[in-house]
């Protein structure tokens, strides 16, 4: 496995104003084989980027030597694809389809892809959605975007998210199975399964669907997105993580999203992914 940083650990990553080509070097120079980026609706990725200036990225990326993982967005979390306005379904799908082709541009195959919402844990004053309209919701919407992604060869990867949907592994290897397509997957993320599950146990049961992994840790003991705390020091068995990673046989990218304004975050995120991941 490759280890790889998300775009959104670095300073300015968050807000979209890291520039891209400064984002890969200090990926490389932490020592990590890849990054992964990210694009919204504004900041220094956008669907408005050209093919021109992706292609500088590419280059600039095999230039220094450093890959890049996967293209993710947290554009759904603004503009959900479940939402009841079908204005706003409409601008995520818009949204989304230009995205894929900004990740092709980029040479990648994976854009890690927010499904909906049932509500949003970070905004109290959104609409709740009844589960089964979002789930009705969040299958159009990809049945809309498959034809996109098969053109381009990108897969759409669903993220576990704490959207209070697709809440068991036996769902979301059942929700991705309905389209029938190999250009719909699964972005697994670690750390947002382990208050209301076990991560090796959704690795095995989603097995080869998993097409890139997010790596986060968490303190069982806070109960809310406090819980999130800098790696090795909350409660994921990274051990059992990477047995069941070896037994589905994935040998993808395995990428840190880890949010940690304290001085030397960056510093002990880098060295815990290296200690879990490089060390025997």
């Amino acid at each position: 496995m490759k280890i790889s940083l998300s775009y959104w650990c670095l300073e300015g990553g968050l807000g979209g104003t890291k520039p891209i080509l400064k984002a890969l070097e200090e990926a490389k120079s932490l020592g990590f084989d890849a990054i992964e980026l990210a694009i919204a609706s504004s900041g220094v990725l956008t669907p408005e980027t050209t093919q021109q200036e992706c292609k500088k990225i590419a280059d600039h990326a095999k230039e220094i030597g450093i890959e890049i993982s996967s293209l993710a967005s947290g554009e759904s979390w603004t503009n959900s694809p479940t939402a009841s306005s079908p204005e706003v379904r409409k601008k995520i799908i818009t949204f989304t389809q230009k995205a894929l082709q900004i990740a092709n541009w980029l040479g990648l195959d994976a854009y890690l892809y927010v499904p909906g919402a049932v509500d949003i844990f970070s905004n109290s004053d959104t609409e709740v959605v009844p589960y089964d309209v979002c789930y009705a919701r969040a299958q159009e919407s990809i049945k809309a975007l498959i034809p996109t992604a098969e053109a381009l060869g990108v897969t759409i990867c669903i993220e576990n998210v704490w959207n209070k949907f697709l809440l068991s592994p036996l769902e979301m290897r059942d929700f991705i199975d309905s389209f029938g397509s190999k250009w719909v997957g699964s972005y697994f993320d670690v750390g947002n399964i382990l208050l209301t599950g076990y991560p090796d146990q959704w690795i095995k049961i989603l097995g080869s669907r998993i097409q890139r992994v997010h790596i986060k840790d968490y303190k069982m003991s806070a109960g809310s997105a406090a819980g999130f705390c800098d790696l090795l020091e909350g409660d994921v068995n990274f051990e059992t993580v990477k047995k069941a990673l070896a037994e589905i046989h994935y040998d993808s990218y395995v990428t840190a999203e880890v949010f940690s304004d304290a001085p030397g975050g960056l510093d002990k995120t880098t060295r815990a992914m290296k200690t879990i991941f490089k060390e025997p």
